[in-house]
């Protein structure tokens, strides 16, 4: 494993532990996930130029453009959880509460 395949697959790790076990806020659940999104672009982008081919090239720019409609969506649901219940902590988020 070359060290920036080690670097993006620790930040990827790391993104993800901080998903599993930091989830008191849902704005740093939404950071974590885009930490690891912008990981998995990077590392997308270096393997479709290792690769030498067009064909894989436009595959980043659809991940990056996924990534931005998740983070607007996230950051949407964000607002709309601090204007109802008053903060964005995940235990005060109940599912059988409207």
């Amino acid at each position: 494993m070359t060290p920036v395949h080690f670097a993006f697959s620790t930040a990827f790790i790391l993104g993800l532990t901080g998903l599993t076990l930091h989830r008191s806020h849902l704005l740093s659940a939404l950071l974590c996930l885009e930490g690891m999104m912008l990981s998995l672009y990077v590392a997308l982008s270096l393997w479709s130029l290792q690769l030498e081919t067009i064909n894989f090239s436009p595959s980043p720019m659809l991940l990056l453009a996924f990534s931005a409609c998740e983070a607007s969506a996230g950051l949407a649901l964000l607002v709309a959880t601090s204007r109802t219940h008053g903060t964005d902590r995940l235990q005060a988020l109940n599912i059988l509460q409207c």
